[in-house]
């Protein structure tokens, strides 16, 4: 146990764990915890600092305000001007609790028993530590939430009488990401995505939809692949895609996890399938003497059970209170891919979570899944600031040392690291590729098909080519950016004249660059015809 002298609260200083100030200032707030008891976590995403001069202004990091809103320069003071007026941070609680004296923080609690934020303070001591302080229970009084309008929170808490305190947090003390309301977010919230999605197969046949469907899971698990830098046989793509299929259907399950696995990597020779018994990195290999380089060190294979416990109680608790869809699934899933608790096949079953936990929330149309992973594809730079924004922050506080065999072993203890971090950038870019995949991919998938089969008919009723053939004649059309290739014609379509080759290749130009002449089926109102991919 420690405390911090009176003195570092007062401190004038010009940067923050290597991050300069936008002017020189005090810290306020989980800051100056941070600084004055040399906490070991991330920093918080927005930090305060209070000026010396009269002015209040932020910044993308920083809370400036004047010396007016100081807090009391002692850890109290700052405490409260942090659950007041900055979004709550679990991880900077938690390593504070650590140095703390248990009696310390009773007895600020007893000074203000009733106070809404001393009482939220007890809350959150008792919840992340596990130990009951020397307090009596609140008699009187309403309830506050545990987490405020600055964070998203369950619909449905659970009323604790001790505390007076509705504990609406996502998840539990075993792992619970927390997202910030950002602008961005309250923007993409506001645009209705679930009705959007739940419209798109209005007027559409049940077996148009049903080869919609198969088609985008297949791109789904090529794409996913691909993510990855792997191009396997058509087998196993096929395999993914049925699982793929199953999200929302299957309950979550340690078991269900290792299934995915299974799925995903085999056939699995030179990799050690299951949950991890050793340490684990992303990164490289020093070229000559073979050592690890990490950009990203995974969670101790000692913290995997009670992380993974964490994770299961989180998609439970977020889909039977009510967490906003996107964040819970993006919480779950970055949580599940930061933890990484295989040796390989993370990242597929992390994007298979956002698949399962959207679907399961009811997010998108009945029976079309949610092709994400394309959308993830096409920002894949994007994608891997999201991951490499959490991994900067964590990887300076990580301890370890390399192994003969080029593995890592972690030398601290990091649980807290993984069970408590900001998920606000990582909901923001699931957002973002929802909002493509609704708005723009399905429509235009459903949209090529439809004139895909406009085009087969017409030139069924055209031309005596099996159905087999056509379909060939019309992907050499696709290929070649509608015109049918010399190859083919001296080939496979070597009976058509020149008459019928121009007939064909002005078809194609009619239903994929927006002629309605083909015919079609009706569409619903509000369902804009787009060009297909295929067409582009």
């Amino acid at each position: 146990m420690q405390t911090a002298p009176a003195d570092r609260f007062s401190d004038l200083v010009t940067d923050f764990q290597g991050q300069q100030l936008p002017e020189p200032g005090r810290l306020a707030g989980y800051a100056a915890l941070v600084n004055a008891f040399g906490l070991p976590v991330p920093a918080p995403s927005v930090l305060s600092l209070i000026s010396l001069k009269h002015r209040r202004y932020d910044t993308p990091e920083w809370r400036v305000l004047t010396p007016r809103h100081a807090p009391a320069a002692d850890a109290i003071g700052h405490l409260d001007f942090a659950l007041r007026h900055e979004a709550l941070d679990l991880g900077v609680l938690r390593a504070l609790f650590d140095v703390l004296p248990a009696a310390t923080v009773a007895g600020w609690v007893r000074d203000q028993p009733t106070g809404r934020t001393r009482r939220r303070l007890w809350f959150y001591y008792e919840w992340l530590m596990g130990n009951a302080l020397d307090v009596p229970d609140v008699r009187e009084g309403g309830y506050v939430p545990a987490l405020d309008g600055r964070q998203f929170g369950l619909a449905r808490g659970d009323r604790l009488r001790r505390y007076r305190v509705v504990d609406n947090l996502p998840g539990t003390p075993g792992l619970c990401p927390l997202v910030r309301r950002t602008e961005k977010l309250a923007r993409l919230a506001g645009t209705d995505l679930r009705a959007r999605a739940a419209a798109l197969l209005d007027g559409v046949p049940a077996d148009l939809a049903a080869r919609a469907s198969a088609f985008l899971l297949l791109a789904d698990s090529r794409a996913s692949f691909d993510i990855e830098g792997e191009k396997p046989p058509q087998d196993r793509l096929h395999r993914w895609g049925q699982a793929l299929a199953q999200g929302g259907s299957r309950p979550l399950s340690a078991d269900e996890l290792l299934r995915l696995q299974r799925l995903v990597v085999a056939p699995a020779r030179f990799v050690r399938l299951g949950f991890r018994t050793e340490g684990g990195f992303v990164g490289r290999h020093d070229r000559d003497s073979g050592a690890p380089i990490p950009d990203h060190v995974s969670a101790r294979p000692e913290d995997l059970p009670s992380l993974l416990e964490g994770l299961l109680a989180l998609v439970s608790r977020t889909r039977d209170r009510d967490l906003e869809p996107v964040v819970a699934a993006a919480s779950a899933a970055f949580a599940f891919v930061f933890v990484h608790p295989f040796e390989d096949g993370n990242g597929r079953v992390h994007r298979y979570l956002l698949q399962h936990v959207l679907s399961e929330r009811g997010v998108g149309p009945p029976g079309l899944p949610l092709p994400l992973s394309p959308a993830i594809l096409a920002r894949l730079a994007e994608y891997h600031r999201v991951l490499e924004r959490y991994s900067a922050a964590v990887l300076p506080l990580v301890e370890w040392r390399a192994t003969p065999d080029g593995n890592v072993r972690v030398l601290n203890d990091t649980a807290r690291l993984y069970r408590y971090f900001d998920a606000t950038p990582q909901a923001e870019f699931v957002y973002e590729c929802l909002e493509q995949v609704v708005t723009r991919d399905l429509p235009a998938e459903i949209d090529g098909l439809e004139r895909h089969d406009r085009l087969r008919a017409h030139l069924q009723s055209r031309l005596d080519i099996p159905g087999r053939k056509l379909d060939l004649l019309i992907a050499f059309l696709r290929q070649n950016r509608g015109r049918l290739s010399r190859r083919a014609r001296s080939g496979e379509f070597a009976p058509l004249t020149d008459e019928e080759v121009a007939e064909v290749e002005a078809a194609y130009a009619d239903a994929f660059e927006g002629g309605s002449r083909l015919g079609g089926y009706p569409r619903s109102p509000g369902r804009g015809r787009r060009r297909s991919p295929a067409a582009r």
